[in-house]
């Protein structure tokens, strides 16, 4: 049986050197940083983010059971209007800060990672305008095949 890709990429430490390094990679960013710069920011964002990613890869609940659940994360980061290039550059910084963590190199794992992401800033972008975010929305599962509900 094929592991989760949580427990393939090396779990809580793979996603906490993943979102440092993506969180890095988008302040470095000059049209990505206006957004990560914030004063804001919630002083854990990183451990959250990494807590977020690791559940929706197979990882323990604890974002659901510690931060929120999947509506609040969608709409937090919605209602900016149309970002551009935005969403584009955010999944290269994430494919790219894959390689700073060193997560595993295989090309099957890192097409999963790169579809989730382009599914997740797709679905995020979806909800345009303040407000639009429905309730109850299921934390997303993504294996080896994709979104599983």
């Amino acid at each position: 049986m094929r592991p989760s890709l949580y427990e393939f990429a090396g779990g809580e430490p793979a996603f906490l050197a993943l979102a440092t390094a993506h969180h890095a990679r988008c302040l470095a960013d000059p049209e990505l940083n206006h957004p990560f710069s914030h004063p804001d920011q919630h002083p854990r964002h990183v451990e959250r983010l990494a807590a977020y990613w690791a559940e929706v890869m197979g990882g323990p609940p604890r974002y659901s059971e510690s931060c929120g659940d999947h509506t609040g994360m969608v709409a937090m980061h919605s209602g900016n209007g149309d970002m551009g290039e935005l969403g584009r550059r955010f999944v290269e910084c994430f494919v790219l800060a894959a390689d700073d963590a060193g997560l595993p190199e295989d090309p099957e794992f890192r097409a999963a990672l790169r579809a989730y992401m382009e599914w997740a800033v797709t679905e995020v972008l979806s909800y345009p305008d303040e407000g639009g975010v429905p309730a109850g929305m299921p934390m997303p599962r993504w294996t080896w095949d994709g979104r599983r509900d």
